[in-house]
């Protein structure tokens, strides 16, 4: 049965279905060895030979989820020209090829999904899936209301308005101030870029929970195994999205 290519590379493990279109674009797909550009591709995984990155992209791979506790100074990448450290580094002992679910900074820490489930994936950082993030910010300064009411309701950034955050001060000084921010969305360095817009510059930036599953007691560098139950916490308060 035909299907649209970068659902079928998702639902192999080689992305989420965003990662998949990007491979495509970059001209890193084959279909029976000629590499394929066009979206919106149809194609039978059962006629058609797919390559991806010249490695043959098989179907009904062992779902793998992983929960880990990113510390600073790693890529949320697979791949670095640099040669820099990158999450996969920190997974000793796990063999399947698992990809980060959305992104972490290099210099941000805490939760971090790592999954094969492109489906999933899609699911977790898709908008419209309205998925929780929550992140615990130290900004140089001291926000007042007027400020931290406008990241509430949202505001204009390059371009887009962002989505509305909730925001709770755990500790304020005339120095820094340290916040709890919930949001849904996930632009590169969102979350750094809503507090510079209101003139306070993030010092420190640490990811707590996807949802309602959080990082606990996991020491950073360190990962757990999740099951379904752990996965069904990350879209708490709304229906499960996810039944395995």
């Amino acid at each position: 049965m035909e299907e649209r290519l970068q659902k079928i590379l998702a639902r192999a493990g080689v992305s989420s279905r965003r990662g998949a279109e990007e491979l495509i674009r970059q001209g890193k797909v084959a279909i029976d060895g000629q590499v394929v550009t066009e979206m919106g591709l149809r194609v039978d995984p059962v006629l058609h030979r797919i390559e991806c990155n010249g490695k043959p992209v098989t179907q009904e791979e062992e779902k793998v989820y992983i929960l880990l506790n990113k510390p600073t100074g790693y890529l949320s990448t697979l791949s670095d020209p640099q040669r820099r450290p990158i999450v996969t580094d920190l997974l000793d002992g796990v063999t399947a090829r698992v990809f980060p679910v959305g992104r972490l900074d290099y210099d941000t820490e805490g939760a971090l999904l790592l999954t094969n489930d492109g489906e999933l994936s899609q699911q977790i950082i898709h908008p419209s899936f309205e998925v929780n993030k929550t992140y615990l910010a130290t900004v140089n300064g001291n926000p007042n209301r007027q400020k931290l009411v406008a990241l509430e309701k949202g505001i204009e950034l390059e371009g887009r308005r962002t989505w509305p955050a909730c925001i709770k001060v755990l500790s304020a000084g005339s120095r820094r101030t340290t916040i709890e921010i919930i949001i849904h969305e996930g632009r590169k360095r969102q979350v750094r870029k809503m507090f510079a817009a209101i003139g306070h510059r993030v010092l420190a930036l640490e990811r707590l929970a996807y949802g309602g599953l959080n990082l606990g007691d996991l020491p950073r560098g360190r990962y757990r195994f999740l099951d379904r139950k752990d996965l069904n916490r990350i879209f708490s308060g709304k229906n499960p999205l996810y039944s395995g």
